[in-house]
């Protein structure tokens, strides 16, 4: 499943504490952290809790208590959220958007691997990027290795990471697939994504189907209807189904379906293309494609 290369990040502290205060903070603090991974037992994290509370109040020292407690906790859950470039393993902790903070599931729908993420901005006025939202692209195991392995297999996973040829027909094959789009700007409208899409989507099915796709394009678009709330954490996922359905969902809810193999080409195109809207996600998709190739 995805996992993540990433740098840990810890927070310093504020203020450098005098020697003998940290003399006494370090000693307090091995005492801890031998009590707590010694055994991880409840009964020696009490005892260095019952230490702790006997020194004297020092800020390094409440820190470190809390950073050994949160991590360290036998009764700990550790599938908080990694940050980075998305790669494959045997990991099924969220992977986080690093720029938005928002957590993606690496697994969707049973079946469908988090390949890469990214983030959509738009310039307003000209003069200002805000974030829109962060999206995750998704695509079926099985589908991926019984449309792609006979062409692709043959080459090596460096060899592979190479061709752009290879976004190409993961996009152009009836592979499950979905992009997932979760809100950061909490003041989008749902009129402000209907018109985004109009243009977006209506340069797309002109590019791929040669002529103005009017009624599609409508089609598409009518299912964001102005009832609808988009605040922020707010999820909308376009699937790819088998026969090139794509069904559009919002916070769970299903809006429409469509078969139609240019409007899915198009819509994969928008997050995966060669000018999509973030080329990182293009790079973490061509990465873990060859990578999952050869699993």
């Amino acid at each position: 499943m995805a996992s993540l290369r990433f740098p840990f990040l810890f927070s310093q502290p504020h203020k450098t504490p005098s020697s003998a205060s940290s003399d006494a903070s370090t000693r307090s603090f091995s005492t801890v952290a031998v009590a707590l991974a010694s055994g991880g037992s409840s009964l020696a994290a009490a005892g260095a809790i019952i230490a702790i509370t006997q020194s004297p109040k020092n800020p390094f020292l409440e820190n470190a208590m809390n950073f050994l407690l949160s991590n360290f906790s036998p009764n700990k859950n550790h599938s908080s959220p990694l940050w980075g470039s998305v790669s494959l393993a045997d990991n099924s902790a969220p992977v986080t958007e690093s720029r938005t903070g928002m957590a993606f599931p690496s697994i969707l729908k049973d079946t469908q691997r988090l390949l890469g993420i990214g983030l959509r901005k738009k310039a307003v006025f000209g003069l200002k990027n805000i974030d829109v939202y962060a999206y995750g692209v998704y695509a079926d195991d099985v589908d991926v290795k019984k449309c792609l392995a006979e062409k692709h297999g043959r080459h090596s996973v460096s060899e592979l990471q190479q061709k752009e040829e290879l976004r190409n027909h993961l996009m152009e094959n009836d592979i499950r697939m979905t992009v997932r789009l979760q809100i950061v700007y909490g003041r989008l409208s749902i009129n402000s994504v209907r018109s985004a899409f109009e243009e977006s989507v209506g340069s797309r099915l002109h590019k791929f189907g040669g002529y103005d796709n009017k009624e599609l394009l409508q089609r598409f678009t009518s299912q964001f209807k102005d009832e609808i709330k988009l605040p922020r954490g707010s999820i909308i996922e376009l699937s790819r189904d088998h026969d090139y359905i794509l069904h559009t969902t919002i916070d769970g809810k299903e809006v429409g379906s469509i078969q139609s193999k240019l409007l899915c080409r198009s819509i994969l195109d928008l997050y995966i293309g060669d000018e999509s809207f973030d080329h990182k996600a293009n790079e973490d998709v061509e990465s873990n494609l060859a990578s999952l190739l050869h699993k």
